[in-house]
């Protein structure tokens, strides 16, 4: 019963790191939308917020792999675990860096492409957001983890659509821009893009880890 109570409270602080996750990504969408529309104070409370949670994510993900090492029922699951923890960590990593690079670079976006960055940051967002609850899956049962990561690749393809449409209308149609400010474009377009792939990457390791455990 001791170590049931110990496992429940492995498997909470687990769920507690994933909605940070989850928070996070509600943040930068929020927070590149102000961005686009110049709310500039609403965009501050975002880097802030994002902030806090990376902050948190953290320690709850140190917590988690102490545990685990406390912790015999995980000693065969432990290291795909620790690489599952630092794929999703990373996501955190990289929202949080990306969304300051928006503060720190202040890029000059045309108003004509707000709704491309918007259609890129919620695709992108969304195979974070699949990944997700594909994680918290594994921890309760193997049904439903392999559509949950096939929505994981379909929305990375398709961020990977929109990523590609919007950079072609930069470098293709937008004769205004200089071409270091079509470069400039390019390099956040990818930034956004990223987040994308590295949800693939922690989709690939759920599905190596559920074929583990099937056998």
């Amino acid at each position: 019963m001791f170590n049931q109570k110990k496992i429940h409270r492995i498997i909470d602080d687990l769920n507690k790191f994933f909605d940070t996750i989850d928070q996070s990504l509600l943040v930068f969408s929020e927070g590149v939308k102000n961005y686009l529309y110049s709310d500039l104070e609403s965009f501050n409370g975002n880097l802030q917020t994002i902030t806090r949670l990376e902050n948190e994510a953290e320690v709850l993900r140190r917590e988690i792999e102490a545990s685990l090492y406390r912790q015999p029922s995980f000693v065969r699951q432990r290291g795909d675990i620790m690489r599952l923890l630092e794929g999703l960590d990373h996501i955190i990593d990289t929202l949080n860096n990306n969304l300051f690079q928006f503060e720190i670079e202040t890029p000059y976006i045309p108003v004509e492409l707000n709704g491309d960055f918007l259609k890129l940051t919620e695709l992108s967002t969304q195979a974070v957001e699949t990944v997700i609850p594909a994680a918290k899956a594994y921890f309760k049962t193997n049904e439903s983890i392999t559509e949950k990561i096939h929505r994981v690749y379909f929305y990375e393809k398709e961020t990977d659509k929109q990523a590609k449409s919007l950079k072609r209308k930069v470098f293709h149609k937008m004769e205004g821009l200089k071409l270091s400010q079509k470069f400039h474009l390019r390099y956040f377009a990818l930034h956004i893009e990223d987040l994308s792939v590295e949800a693939e990457k922690v989709a690939d390791q759920l599905s190596v880890m559920s074929i583990k455990r099937s056998y």
